[in-house]
């Protein structure tokens, strides 16, 4: 697939792909189960590092819904899509680094070994979702989005196996805080880098669409 594919007749014969549309179901359905499961271990460990994991896949799992959703619209439809995943991605991002600088000050060391199991099945999770992904990686901004989700979740996944060992080394929470933070700080950056794409491709379809009247 093209790296400079981004046109709208290109992007639009991608999101029709029933390839696509079927890796987004099952992207959803292990996003959402692997969001109770990190949900319900972050709570026992105590861990935020996993707490932030599992509402990043609550996130997730409402971005390939959301992307299902807009499939087959114009580009525009996608773009404003697109800029409310990118929004929400901003809104987790924030709400991860609050949580860390609270748990600073009032928080205990997580349990590491359920930190490790519960971060490492997380991984193969999406490992295997970014996989199936990633020949769409350059698509449109709504596309794009769903691929730097998953890029995003893999590398989140490793930070935490390294801060359960981190905490299993130092008997401290400061491992577990540091990846949190890190987890915070990359869904803003990539909240702007889709915002970015977004709006132009936003300008592109009113662009055309006023053309076409």
């Amino acid at each position: 697939m093209s790296a400079h594919c981004h046109s709208d007749s290109c992007t639009s014969s991608q999101a029709t792909d029933p390839r696509y549309r079927k890796i987004l179901w099952i992207a959803l359905a292990l996003n959402f189960a692997m969001f109770v499961v990190e949900l319900a271990a972050g709570l026992a460990s105590g861990s935020v590092s996993l707490l932030a994991d599992s509402i990043d896949f609550f996130g997730d799992a409402a971005n390939y819904g959301v992307s299902l959703a807009v499939l087959t619209m114009a580009l525009a439809v996608r773009a404003k899509a697109a800029l409310l995943k990118a929004a929400c991605m901003l809104g987790f991002g924030l709400f991860v680094l609050g949580k860390a600088a609270w748990s600073a000050r009032t928080g205990v060391p997580p349990e590491a070994l359920t930190m490790g199991i519960v971060g490492f099945a997380a991984l193969c999770v999406n490992i295997g979702v970014a996989a199936m992904l990633y020949a769409y990686r350059n698509g449109d901004a709504n596309m794009q989005s769903v691929w730097l989700c998953s890029r995003n979740d893999a590398l989140s996944n490793m930070a935490v196996i390294l801060a359960a060992f981190g905490v299993f080394g130092t008997a401290s929470a400061w491992p577990d805080l540091v990846v949190a933070s890190v987890m915070g700080l990359l869904a803003i950056s990539s909240a702007f880098t889709v915002f970015k794409s977004a709006r132009k491709e936003l300008a592109t379809g009113e662009k055309h669409a006023a053309h076409s009247h």
